[in-house]
């Protein structure tokens, strides 16, 4: 076998990550005075320098190298760049948290690069085998992440339900890639495509197969029914690292779901479009009923993420329109594309809102801790507002724009196909809307309307203020000015 030398420029981003993760081992074992700080700065330079490569090193038309396992084109470069930045944000709003609590070693700092190059090749990924070593690779570090707090048994059991339940679902979607690969005879991505369309495997097989790979993509981006670890490590895991496992692994949650279910089984999407409207539909109901019921924001946070995955997944399943295509399906893909860009940016708000409340000995983490915030500082209890505006698809917030389009791509699908139950998908989805509302108005209320139980004043770095202010003012004008990220995400898809 003739050995093709791979074009390793297409991979650079995630070859920068990779050797400034060694870098950073080594410079932490000898600067053992200084070695939080320097991990910390070096990881930021990381991101930086990943992102600027992920922006100059690319081509605009798809490539693949590294024998076919390997993806460059503007969907995942747009990706791993919105990776980059929020895992950037991330380590800025969690710094102080960290070091308040004595957890933020030089291991955090590590295993937050790790996490990062793993999203980054599980975005381009275009091989079952590179795919699943992204997977892992991000997975076994968020693991570790979650129980970094090793004297506190919340953060520790947390950590082991989300390896038992990550460790399961990782499993099954293996057994369900191999399933495809018994059936098709190739783990190549396209090759797959290409295979099922020729109807040269066997349908049985590969329909089962698909059923495993579902489920492993459902439990990365917690949708009902494998959405049980979502609460949980939500609520164990310290505030900043709950920041990071619920902001940019969705964004590759969402390039995995694309790539599989849209690029390679995309002549199984009558069996995983039924399959992907039980998901989005139970979890809408069940995130936004359970999310009532919450007095912890963290949980109540964790059960609106499942609802707004399920809003995500509507977007998703409604390009596939029997006969229908161009067009509509890039708009219909491009609202859930838009909705993940969406809900990490008001995800970032949120927590870094928790994180900014919080301080040593103390967490923020009741709906009552937001009590009288507008007393306390009338900016923030602003900046909290908006968040939780958009949260509720409220105008004219980026959130109600991302809930628009996606309801929009499901009656147009509903047009299309001549199908009610599309109609019926939206009414729930708009009715369980208003449910949401009520929770995210609540902390609204306490915010404005009942008296500060804590009256000390807020103390964070200038850095953390001007960055958090910067995060949801960026929900507003966005909310404001919504085309140009949704050309933006048509344009990456078509490419």
């Amino acid at each position: 076998m003739d050995f093709v030398m791979p074009d390793f420029r297409l991979a650079a981003p995630e070859l920068f990550v990779a050797g400034m993760s060694l870098v950073i081992l080594m410079v932490t074992s000898f600067a053992t005075t200084r070695a939080r700080s320097a991990a910390f700065w070096l990881c930021e330079l990381a991101l930086l320098g990943a992102l600027l490569l992920t922006l100059f090193s690319g081509d605009v038309q798809r490539s693949l190298t590294f024998s076919g396992m390997y993806m460059s084109d503007l969907f995942g470069s747009f990706l791993k760049i919105l990776v980059c930045l929020s895992v950037a944000i991330v380590l800025q709003y969690g710094r102080a948290y960290m070091a308040d609590r004595k957890i933020d070693s030089p291991e955090y700092y590590l295993m937050v690069l790790f996490a990062t190059l793993g999203m980054m090749v599980l975005i381009s990924a275009s091989h079952f085998v590179s795919m699943y070593m992204g997977l892992e690779l991000m997975s076994l570090s968020l693991y570790g992440l979650v129980a970094i707090d090793r004297d506190n048994p919340r953060s520790t059991e947390a950590g082991m339900k989300y390896f038992v339940l990550g460790a399961l679902a990782s499993g099954l979607l293996l057994y369900g890639m191999s399933m495809l690969y018994g059936a098709t005879g190739t783990l190549e991505i396209h090759e797959i495509a290409q295979r099922i369309y020729e109807r040269s495997a066997n349908d049985l097989v590969v329909v089962f197969g698909l059923v495993f790979v579902l489920v492993g993509i459902a439990f990365k981006l917690g949708v009902v029914p494998f959405h049980m670890w979502v609460p949980d490590v939500y609520h164990g895991a310290p505030t900043a690292v709950t920041l990071l496992v619920s902001s940019a692994p969705k964004l590759a949650a969402f390039a995995m779901a694309f790539r599989v279910l849209v690029l390679g089984l995309f002549d199984l999407a009558e069996h995983w479009q039924s399959m992907l409207m039980l998901l989005a539909m139970a979890s809408i109901i069940l995130g936004n009923l359970a999310a009532v019921a919450q007095t912890n924001i963290k949980r109540m946070l964790a059960f609106s993420g499942i609802s707004h995955m399920g809003f995500m997944l509507l977007g998703l399943l409604s390009g596939v329109v029997k006969g229908e295509g161009g067009t509509y399906a890039v708009n219909a893909y491009s609202s859930a594309m838009f909705y993940a860009v969406a809900y990490v940016m008001m995800t970032l708000a949120s927590f870094g809102m928790v994180i900014l409340l919080s301080r040593a000995g103390f967490e923020a983490e009741n709906v009552d801790d937001f009590k009288g915030l507008n007393q306390r500082s009338p900016w923030f209890a602003g900046m909290m507002l908006i968040v939780m505006f958009s949260m509720a698809g409220i105008p004219f917030f980026v959130g109600f724009f991302a809930k628009l389009s996606v309801l929009q791509a499901v009656i147009a699908a509903g047009n299309i196909s001549n199908q009610p139950h599309y109609y019926w998908l939206a009414v729930i989805a708009v009715m369980m809307s208003v449910v949401g509302a009520f929770y995210y108005l609540r902390v609204v209320k306490v915010m404005y309307f009942d008296d500060a139980t804590d009256q000390s004043p807020i103390v964070a770095t200038l850095g953390m203020r001007t960055l958090l202010s910067a995060n949801a003012l960026s929900i507003a004008i966005v909310g404001l000015l919504p085309n140009w990220l949704m050309q933006i995400c048509a344009f990456t898809l078509l490419h």
